[in-house]
């Protein structure tokens, strides 16, 4: 930033005292009214630069502001879709949780979550009938495993059953995550239009700072032209004060003057009058007698 002039703001009174205007001559009140002249077209000058310096930066200024105001708006918009897809998420989440819990209900009627799978029962059972097929066994074991495979087969069918009354369960769980995954979507949206509201919140907050900061360097410069105003003015009132005063001086040398004419002018017609007496004395008068006569209108 280039540094201020410093201005020293001093009224009229301070510039040219009273005693000044009463004691300077006219030629130095002259010269001093040409060097108040001068410095406060020069002063009025710089007020003006300031002035269009601190209007500029204001038009910055508001410019920062419209910025940060559009900022603000886009902001509040995308924040305002957030909680419309928030909204919708949550909804959603809560339909998926309803029918996830929908189908942990069912499984649990069936106690589908006990017990081991198909797959495992028939391979076990298959192990046991190769024992059964390639060992020799005692009567009792042999008895023992035939009832052991037996067992495995009841628990087999039951099995089977209960999953057999599964129908329309796989596809509720289809259901639940279908909506799961639309839930997903939402919130997908909801942290894509964060982001974005919150870069809109950032350079909000950016804009508004440098307005501040533009702001203040206006205020400096408004502060600058006031300072460059006053002292303009003071120079111009110092100016119209050495300008009455020479005023006054003029029509004090006029009445001087007139004063000077009005006494040459009585002593001419009190010298006319003497030699208009003398004249008529009988005295003789020469030619410069006659002169002012003639021209005191006495002859």
């Amino acid at each position: 930033m280039v540094e201020q002039e410093t201005i020293d703001v001093s009224s009229a009174d301070e510039l040219i005292t009273d005693e000044e205007l009463e004691s300077k001559s006219k030629g130095q009140l002259i010269k001093k009214a040409g060097q108040f002249r001068d410095r406060r077209n020069e002063l009025n000058q710089l007020a003006s630069s300031r002035a269009s310096k601190r209007d500029e930066l204001n038009a910055k200024t508001r410019e920062k502001v419209d910025a940060a105001q559009e900022h603000r708006e886009d902001r509040d918009e995308l924040n305002e879709r957030v909680q419309e897809h928030k909204e919708i998420r949550n909804e959603l989440n809560a339909e998926a949780n309803e029918l996830f819990e929908e189908v942990e209900d069912r499984k649990s009627d069936l106690e589908l979550d006990e017990g081991k799978d198909l797959e495992e029962l028939k391979e076990e059972i298959e192990q046991l009938e190769f024992k059964q097929q390639t060992e020799v066994l005692s009567t009792e074991d042999e008895r023992e495993l035939i009832e052991k495979i037996e067992q495995k087969r009841e628990e087999y069918q039951t099995r089977k059953e209960k999953l057999d009354q599964t129908e329309g369960l796989d596809e509720l769980v289809e259901e639940a995550e279908e909506v799961r995954a639309e839930a997903s979507k939402h919130h997908e949206k909801v942290t894509e239009l964060a982001d974005r509201a919150q870069k809109h919140h950032n350079e909000m907050i950016e804009a508004y700072r440098e307005a501040d900061d533009i702001r203040d360097e206006a205020d400096e410069k408004h502060e600058a032209f006031v300072e460059a105003q006053e002292a303009a003015d003071a120079h111009h009132e110092a100016f119209v004060r050495v300008q009455k005063r020479l005023r006054e001086l003029d029509k004090e040398e006029e009445e001087e003057k007139q004063s000077q004419r009005e006494a040459k002018r009585q002593e001419a017609k009190e010298e006319a009058e003497d030699i208009y007496e003398r004249f008529q004395e009988g005295e003789t008068l020469d030619t410069e007698d006659l002169r002012k006569l003639q021209k005191s209108g006495l002859l």
